[in-house]
């Protein structure tokens, strides 16, 4: 006789299953966006600068001069690297990864999904390391006050995204690799993600 969920007694996953849609899934979502935000900012300023060289060729042997964007590479520079990995937890939560399954296409399900979640696992290890290792970096950024060469803008604070991206990543995958998998997952290259049917989302 299967056991029925109480208040007391939540079923199996439960407390995983409402941690991935409550937090985790609104946290990703919202580093995409910022992520998405961060892609539009550096195209925008891409074009501008991109105009600016242009126009200064077109004028530069009439005598004049249009200037680009002081600082231009510095500012992609700090912006970029903790946009791209504003995207890594929502890629996570989608079952987004590449994965190649070429060895273990006609292995027991049950042996997939124990290397799935085992992957999952061991990529929150290395989220969770990298995390630590820009935490560090930040800290020491921070202590010697190293600062962009053009804007003189402090670089610390530019390094907080790419830590909160990748720390909320680690937290992602390992709540993955426990939890019941979503509805997301059905069709999606994990054997253990199931179908629509049975899926705990």
């Amino acid at each position: 006789m299967t056991d029925m969920p109480t208040p007391r007694h939540p079923r199996p996953g439960g407390v995983l299953t409402a941690a991935r849609e409550r937090l985790l899934r609104p946290l990703a979502i919202a580093l995409a966006l910022y992520g998405g935000l961060v892609l539009l900012v550096v195209t925008a300023l891409t074009m501008v600068n991109v105009t600016g060289v242009a126009l200064d060729a077109l004028v530069r042997p009439l005598g004049g001069s249009v200037p680009g964007l002081a600082g231009y590479e510095e500012v992609v520079a700090l912006l970029i690297g903790g946009g791209a990995l504003a995207f890594l937890p929502y890629c996570q939560l989608r079952y987004g990864h590449v994965a190649v399954d070429l060895f273990t296409l006609r292995a027991p399900r049950a042996f997939n999904a124990a290397l799935d979640r085992l992957s999952l696992a061991l990529t929150a290890l290395l989220a969770l390391f990298l995390g630590g290792s820009m935490i560090v970096g930040m800290a020491e950024a921070r202590a010697d006050g190293v600062i962009s060469s053009v804007r003189a803008w402090p670089e610390w604070p530019f390094w907080l995204p790419g830590i909160v991206a990748l720390l909320a990543w680690s937290a992602t995958a390992a709540v993955m690799a426990a939890a019941p998998p979503g509805p997301e997952a059905a069709g999606s290259h994990y054997p253990h993600a199931g179908t629509p049917g049975n899926a705990d989302g």
